[in-house]
């Protein structure tokens, strides 16, 4: 597995993958696949923000999963605080690509001087919320019936994890 920062030339494999978990599963609370549009705009917010869109690729080049994250609220206050989210594909699930993909989302925090990373994870979503408590989140609430998809009312479960940056925070 070869961890790399993602490009536009991966957008399209990204665009796969998010729109297979908006079709097939309560990971995003969307319900429309996204657009070639929709995902140039929001690369294109990444890179302006300087914000990270990390992938793995296997041997031959397959973007297996990605990670990235952003504001988790737009106050200046919460300049601090991410939420971040990883995503893998469907056939790489449980080979420790998510795994890997938030641990180098967790220093990549680090490194940018950010003090907390929320998760925001659908609240039936074990496999998600074990990795989280595996690499030190721990659950700081929830939001019951926040979403309506698939004919049911889902739970958020939220996890956060404080680090240990920046060295002097500022209020401007």
């Amino acid at each position: 597995m070869i961890c790399i920062d993602c490009g536009r030339e991966r957008l399209e494999a990204i665009q796969d993958i998010f729109n297979d978990a908006i079709v097939n599963s309560t990971a995003l609370y969307d319900y429309v696949p996204r657009s070639r549009e929709v995902m140039e705009a929001w690369f294109e917010a990444k890179e302006k923000a300087a914000l990270p869109v990390i992938g793995l690729l296997d041997d031959d080049g397959v973007l297996m999963g990605f990670g990235s994250y952003g504001p988790f609220r737009p106050h200046a206050a919460y300049k601090y605080s991410v939420e971040h989210s990883v995503y893998v594909e469907a056939r790489f699930r449980g080979r420790g690509v998510g795994r890997r993909l938030l641990e180098e989302l967790i220093d990549r925090a680090r490194s940018q001087d950010y003090h907390m990373m929320i998760g925001v994870i659908d609240a039936q979503n074990a496999p998600s919320i074990a990795l989280h408590e595996k690499l030190g989140f721990s659950a700081c609430g929830s939001i019951r019936q926040a979403g309506y998809k698939f004919g049911r009312w889902l739970d958020l479960a939220l996890y956060q994890k404080v680090l240990d940056t920046p060295e002097a925070p500022v209020e401007h």
